[in-house]
């Protein structure tokens, strides 16, 4: 059964990785609804953030081959009941919408949106929410005119407690303790 699943890709700042990974979700036939990338709380490791559509069984091989990636330090997939997350849109709408009295206004309020810049001939508004209620206030806007509609990938964090820098201290000790058998069977 196919479920929503969010990827959490911590990696260093490599050329081409992106591509990379991408062609692990093409090979397998699956779709990248939703990417962000950012620098994460440890300074140099950059957090990729995914959303698919998939099966348990192809996600957990999607991590598997992602990790395999020079460059990927750890690789998490997670369902919706174990992040929180936000996704942000903007909404370029023109400035006579406000000509029809307070009912902009009042939907934007009603959303809890709020407008970022008034130009002579455009009003720009910002939405922070879920993918549904971004679209809602986009459903809403559209008989007044939006000019443009943008909406950023997700961005999510873990309810989990364990944070990137414990499991990196986890990893680096993992292979600390490889080499030192690389090592002893090589002498």
């Amino acid at each position: 059964m196919e479920t929503e699943f969010t990827l959490s890709i911590f990696t260093e700042n490599k050329i081409g990785l992106l591509h990379r990974m991408t062609i692990i979700f093409t090979r397998r036939h699956i779709n990248i609804d939703s990417i962000t990338a950012s620098e994460s709380e440890v300074r140099g490791v950059y957090r990729f953030t995914i959303v698919v559509h998939t099966n348990l069984e192809q996600v957990k091989k999607v991590v598997k081959q992602l990790e395999k990636q020079i460059g990927v330090l750890k690789a998490f997939y997670f369902t919706q009941e174990e992040i929180v997350y936000q996704e942000i849109a903007l909404y370029k709408v023109p400035t006579k919408a406000f000509a029809h009295g307070n009912d902009v206004e009042k939907l934007i309020r009603k959303h809890n949106a709020h407008i970022l810049t008034v130009e002579p001939d455009y009003i720009i508004i910002e939405k922070a929410g879920h993918k549904q209620e971004t679209q809602e206030l986009f459903s809403k806007l559209l008989p007044y005119g939006v000019l443009q509609f943008a909406r950023s990938g997700r961005v999510a964090v873990t309810k989990q407690i364990k944070e990137i820098t414990t499991y990196l201290r986890e990893l680096e000790e993992a292979n600390k303790h490889s080499e030192k058998e690389l090592l002893l069977i090589n002498q």
